[in-house]
């Protein structure tokens, strides 16, 4: 673009087609911080536990140069929701008609199951067709031990899985489908 003075500008569209809108994590987050604001739950985003192996300064300040991980994470939310442990991982696929179960580690399928054995509320928010489902850990669980596939169908998705319609604050109320799923007798 030219403007006065034959000044040259080029404006830059910072919103690639992959990320337009808000991306899933932020989604959840605000989700998050609006049951902590009206005391509905506390769920919270956990942090990548990583070492800082080299440091430097500038005027800014500390700068991390190298880092790692010092050991695999879980999974990507946990918290406390009516008296039980909640935990739940968040994943985006770009595939219209399966999600790939590269995308979920064997570190983190161990963990959901034992997240399952010890009786709390697990399952996966996967966003694929730009529709957001919740999958139970047990309908999850249960798919890896029927089937010999590297993805989970989305067919598989829309029949197992709960769409979670968007909505204003919060902007993805899972936890009303949580309260269909595992408090239904109390609700």
């Amino acid at each position: 673009m030219n403007y006065p003075n034959n000044i040259k500008k080029t404006i830059k569209n910072p919103l690639s087609h992959k990320n337009r809108g808000m991306d899933l994590e932020d989604e959840l987050n605000l989700t998050n911080e609006y049951y902590l604001e009206t005391n509905k739950a506390l769920i919270y985003k956990k942090p990548t536990p990583i070492g800082v192996a080299k440091v430097s300064y500038s005027k800014e300040g500390k700068v991390i140069d190298r880092a790692f991980f010092k050991e695999p994470s879980t999974l990507d939310y946990n918290g406390l929701y009516r008296g039980k442990y909640i935990e739940f991982e968040a994943k985006v696929t770009e595939l219209k008609t399966s999600f790939p179960l590269a995308n979920i580690h064997a570190h983190q399928i161990h963990h959901l199951k034992k997240v399952i054995e010890h009786q709390g509320i697990t399952f996966l928010i996967i966003k694929i067709n730009g529709l957001v489902y919740l999958l139970t850990g047990d309908h999850f669980v249960d798919y890896l031990e029927k089937n010999n596939r590297k993805s989970i169908q989305y067919d598989y998705i829309k029949e197992k899985g709960y769409l979670i319609p968007y909505g204003f604050r919060p902007i993805l109320d899972y936890l009303k489908i949580v309260d269909n799923i595992y408090f239904k007798e109390e609700a």
